[in-house]
């Protein structure tokens, strides 16, 4: 709590301050996305994603999911219930707007080529660049975390991120024929594409 309770106090003090980084509109709201996600949302983490340079759209879907429980997580809930209080659209604009670091963590090259060969399944979603297709609600892969990456496909395949999102379904089927090594090299890969 004393951390929450910090970040207001910067957010308070902030809107006094004389023009800098944390001036524009969503920043100061962002701010209690920095202790998982990095400053500006450029997580260093490998299991927390990167949210700089996120599309606004998924940005927002992800939040309003983990507020109404669609995405289940203990620890985002919360978190995405507030950003929703704060201003969505206002947040979704400063991740946005900030540009985008690749992951700093480096995957074992041996599995960035498994991955790479195995890749070619992804493509028909999300592009054979990764960078995903916004019509039709799929997102950018490339540069997250690995652990991430392969985190994710894992839940897909287990049926425990979205359960009831019928937009879903094929994505997994898919993770579902794929075996659990081979995830995680599809994630080496997609985290090494730039």
């Amino acid at each position: 709590m004393p951390f929450i309770m910090s970040l207001l106090l910067v957010i308070a003090v902030a809107g006094t301050a004389a023009a800098g980084p944390l001036d524009g509109p969503g920043a100061p709201q962002a701010l209690v996305c920095s202790a998982c996600h990095g400053f500006g949302g450029q997580s260093q983490s490998n299991t927390m994603p990167i949210l700089a340079g996120i599309a606004p759209w998924y940005f927002k879907k992800a939040i309003q999911d983990y507020a109404a429980g669609k995405r289940q997580s203990p620890e985002m809930e919360p978190y995405a219930k507030q950003v929703l209080q704060f201003g969505v659209d206002d947040v979704a604009a400063y991740f946005a707007a900030q540009p985008r670091t690749a992951t700093p963590v480096k995957p074992e090259p041996a599995a960035v080529e498994r991955g790479r060969a195995a890749a070619v399944q992804c493509t028909v979603c999300h592009g054979v660049s990764g960078k995903g297709d916004p019509s039709r609600g799929v997102p950018d892969l490339t540069g997250q975390p690995p652990g991430y990456l392969r985190n994710q496909m894992l839940l897909f395949k287990a049926d425990r991120r979205s359960p009831a999102d019928d937009q879903l379904k094929a994505l997994k089927a898919l993770m579902r024929t794929i075996p659990d090594e081979q995830l995680a090299d599809l994630a080496a890969y997609w985290s090494s594409v730039r």
